[in-house]
């Protein structure tokens, strides 16, 4: 046996000196308000009381016992996967994450899922060597990875037929959005025939062996997803370069900044923060190659293009056309810069590290790789400078207040860009006509009215033109191919809480608190009801993640109503406000009664003390939202002259995008002045159920999502914002600690630890493993579970282990991944012998050809040696001599009757 490197004995001796000292003391975390815990061990304990000595700076601490947390041996460091620790408290937890994210290692598996913590930095993870690396590999096979969770989803569609989906939830700022691209690159490129690579990029190392928590592939599929030896060794070279992946896996991949041009913007916490939803759907063939892709989009922040906070900008794509625009510009009658316009020059403008005129020239290739044409790409573009033209439209007042605009060049412009006139636009905005009765009138609006109408159309605009792009990109993605299953990604905003939290906030915590509902459901109560469906003993635990309560005080609709029916109904209230929508909030929750019980929703809302509004008691924390200005935001109004000036448009685009405008009938005066949006959509609704508020259609476009999430089977990837300054290295455990709490990853853990969370049917599980037991089930019929029963005592396995149920058979965290190195090493001895008889055989055969060969040399080797000294010899010469005389005679015969020579 070979001596170990000196760097294998180093390493092994520092941990057993690590072990040594840490076994010599009762080493606990200790909290602390500012760190969250701290190391120390227990000097002596009196009562409930514990005198803890620090690791750091050795001081003493009089700690309650209960508030201690036992510390993990050393050798638990850096482990991949948290379900593994031996002492499981959110200490050991958020210590064991700091570790991994301080030795570069930015994924954890937690359990059945991953943990991903943002490193703001760009790392070496996701070139083509590390996507082969991941390839026909199970989860124990390489190290925590967002890789690793794709290459899951892949297999279990193949094998179960079973359209996935993958959740990536977490707070702004924590990486969903480039999560997500990096799943759709790793589905995009092993679904293609990748071309070997010539150049290496580094692998991962894995720093331990995790179990595997996932069902084993089937030996077909397996044949279907290998490596070929060319492909194993790829490179670093980028996935979409051109001639590596076919036009429709390029395209999905394109549409990415596409989306996020248009889409994302730079905030506080995040450069590139997603201001909208997505969830993409990736269709693939029976054979397993992309088939297509779709995109469905939700709360686009459309007010993001008026305003936002001074530290933040609008969406990048306003920023990359101002850069890298040039002739694109003129034709857009875009002169300056970012300076000249007021939607832009009043908030941050460049972002550190981007450079906008390099983003604008991967746009444009963007948008021609996903197959837009030139006047399509015109047509976007339009309209961000129509909006640009629009911020810069100047409003004044009369004497008598009404609107004026001093400057009509500006109006020009936004009319030569939108193909309307310009008499009519500046009539809709400023002197808008209304039904009164029987007759028509022109009511004056005044600067804030104006100014407010401008905005109004900005944002529809740009929310009508995100809208169509996103159906051609769809366009592009689909393909007339059969279809078989999907896979799903979805990444859309996270939780959030501002100082002042308003409209948006609220609806976008409400997304997270359904989604957050749909993890704890499949995490918690469903894998718990199956156990009871199976017969499986087990004690019901809860877990008190139920966020109904919450989700009914926001989108209730029953005897008690929820905030956003509330909302929907003041709208269509006569002379209702902001106001009286929040005390009718306060006298229906606050008080809580619903038929003389109080309702659950009422524990998590609180009134306001001083501000108008109210608090939610979330999953994730307290938040305090703002009523002002709630009833617009949801009515989303803008005036029937302008819908109908827009879709009288000569520009087809422009008219094509307000359509459903242009049958619109004229609508009267309401309390408050001229017809809006909301009125005429009103009337139309009530014919053909056009319209809807934002509450409305964002409650529909939910539920149409969580029906698909819940008919697929999800795999979920937990994102971390290590801190809030957005600086590489640095790790705030209490802000950590708070996400975790938040995520129910602890919780996660826990029931994957207590639970069964592999299961296989009987069927499956006999035809896997029967290699591991042969002659204990005899020839023919067989119960199931008899079989399995036999199977797991052969097995040896122990019963706290594994639970069999009435047509499944479940294991403990880690147990397959067992069996299946089980079984891999005994397929690998029987293949070994095969191989080593099919050699033996061989080489046999091959001996014996070389043996007869040396047999007949070494027989004309001696003969020729026979020959040589019988030659020299002197009697062998005189007779060959005399023999020659002899026997060419002619030869006679005596009177005896014998021949003579002649």
């Amino acid at each position: 046996m070979p001596a170990p490197r000196p760097s294998e004995s180093a390493e092994a001796a520092r941990a057993a000196a690590q072990q040594a000292e840490f076994n010599e003391k009762k080493w606990v975390w200790v909290p602390d308000d500012k760190d969250g815990y701290l190391a120390g061990w227990v000097n002596k304990e009196e009562g409930d009381f514990g005198e803890v000595i620090m690791a750091a700076g050795g001081d003493f601490r009089t700690v309650p016992l209960y508030a201690l947390s036992k510390m993990n041996p050393p050798k638990f460091d850096r482990v991949e996967d948290i379900a593994d620790l031996t002492f499981l408290n959110e200490a050991s937890v958020v210590n064991n994450l700091r570790l991994r994210f301080g030795s570069g290692a930015i994924y954890t598996y937690s359990g059945l899922f991953l943990v991903a913590i943002n490193p703001y930095q760009s790392l070496p993870l996701y070139s083509d060597a590390i996507v082969q690396q991941y390839r026909n590999k199970r989860r124990d096979e390489n190290p925590p990875h967002i890789f690793a969770v794709a290459e899951r989803a892949w297999v279990n569609m193949g094998e179960e037929r079973e359209n996935q989906s993958i959740l990536i939830t977490g707070e702004s700022g924590a990486g969903k959005t480039e999560s997500t691209k990096k799943v759709i690159q790793y589905l995009a490129a092993i679904a293609t025939d990748v071309h070997p690579s010539h150049s290496r990029s580094p692998t991962i190392v894995s720093s331990a062996t995790m179990p595997n928590t996932g069902l084993p592939r089937s030996d077909s599929f397996r044949r279907g997803h290998t490596v070929s030896p060319s492909m194993s060794s790829g490179g670093g070279s980028h996935l979409t370069a051109r001639g590596r992946l076919g036009l429709l896996e390029r395209q999905i991949l394109q549409a990415n900044p596409i989306l996020e041009a248009f889409g994302n913007a730079q905030t506080q916490r995040n450069n590139n923060s997603s201001r909208f939803g997505k969830f993409v759907r990736i269709t693939f063939a029976p054979d397993g190659s992309i088939a297509g892709a779709n995109i469905d989009w939700y709360l686009l922040e459309k007010s993001r293009v008026i305003v936002r906070s001074e530290a933040e900008r609008s969406f990048h794509v306003f920023y990359q056309l101002m850069a890298g625009g040039g002739a694109l510009k003129e034709n857009l009658l875009l002169g300056g810069g970012i300076e000249d316009y007021e939607y832009l020059n009043k908030s941050r403008r460049e972002v550190d590290g981007v450079d906008d005129k390099e983003e604008w020239s991967a746009l444009k290739g963007a948008l021609d790789t996903v197959g837009l044409t030139p006047a399509e790409q015109s047509d976007l573009f339009r309209i961000v400078a129509a909006i640009l033209h629009i911020g810069n439209i100047a409003i004044t007042s009369t004497r008598a207040d009404d609107a004026v605009m001093p400057d009509p060049s500006q109006a020009e412009r936004v009319c030569h860009l939108l193909g309307i006139p310009v008499a009519e636009f500046t009539r809709a905005v400023l002197r808008p006509r209304t039904l009164a009765g029987r007759e028509w009138v022109s009511q004056a609006r005044t600067k804030q009215q104006a100014l407010e109408e401008l905005g109004a159309l900005c944002k529809m605009l740009y929310e009508k033109s995100f809208g169509a792009l996103v159906d051609k990109i769809n366009l592009a993605l689909d393909r007339p191919s059969s279809k078989s299953t999907f896979i799903g990604v979805l990444d859309i905003a996270g939780f959030e809480i501002f100082e002042i939290n308003a409209y948006e906030q609220l609806l976008i915590n409400y997304t997270n608190e359904k989604l957050q509902q749909f993890f704890n459901h499949h995490m918690f109560v469903l894998e718990q009801e199956e156990y009871a469906r199976e017969g499986i003993k087990w004690e019901y635990v809860n877990f008190g993640l139920d966020l109904q309560p919450t989700i009914d005080l926001i989108e209730a609709s029953g005897s008690i109503i929820g905030i956003l029916s509330c909302l929907d109904e003041e709208c269509i209230m006569p002379r209702a406000t902001d106001l009286t929508f929040t005390n009718k909030l306060h006298g229906m929750w606050a008080a809580g009664q619903e038929n003389g019980v109080r309702h659950p929703g009422c524990d998590k809302y609180e009134p306001t003390r001083f501000d108008q509004g109210f608090i939610i008691q979330h999953y994730a924390a307290r938040v305090e939202y703002r009523t002002d200005g709630w009833l617009e935001k949801n009515k989303d109004p803008l005036n029937d002259n302008l819908t109908r000036v827009l879709a009288a448009s000569s520009d087809r685009y422009v008219a094509s995008l307000f359509a459903e405008y242009a049958d619109a009938p004229p609508t009267p005066a309401g309390p408050g002045g001229a017809g809006n949006m909301f009125t005429a959509g009103k009337k139309r609704a009530m014919k053909k159920g056009a319209f809807r508020t934002v509450a409305q259609r964002h409650k529909e476009q939910l539920s149409s999502l969580m029906t698909q999430l819940q008919a697929t089977q999800p795999h979920f990837v937990r994102c971390i914002v290590p801190n809030s300054n957005k600086k590489p290295g640095r790790v705030d455990i209490p802000l950590v600690l708070d996400q975790l709490r938040c995520n129910g990853v602890l919780e996660g853990i826990r029931i994957a630890r207590l639970g069964y969370p592999n299961r296989l049917p009987f069927v499956e599980f006999r035809q896997r493993y029967e290699v591991l037991t042969p002659g204990i089930i005899p020839r023919g019929y067989m119960d199931g579970r008899e079989a399995c029963r036999r199977m797991v005592k052969t097995l040896e396995l122990d019963e706290a282990i594994f639970k069999i149920g009435t047509s499944k058979i479940f294991f403990k965290a880690g147990v397959l991944a067992e069996l299946e190195e089980r079984r891999d090493m005994l397929l690998f001895e029987i293949f070994s012998r095969l191989q080593a008889v099919a050699r033996m055989w061989t080489a046999r055969r091959q001996m014996k050809k070389v043996l007869n060969r040396a047999v007949a040399i070494r027989t004309i080797q001696r003969n020729a040696r026979v020959y040589g000294e019988l030659r020299e010899w002197p009697w062998w010469q005189l007779y060959t001599k005399v023999f020659v005389l002899y026997w060419p005679l002619p030869a006679t015969t005596t009177s005896s009757g014998r021949k003579k020579p002649s």
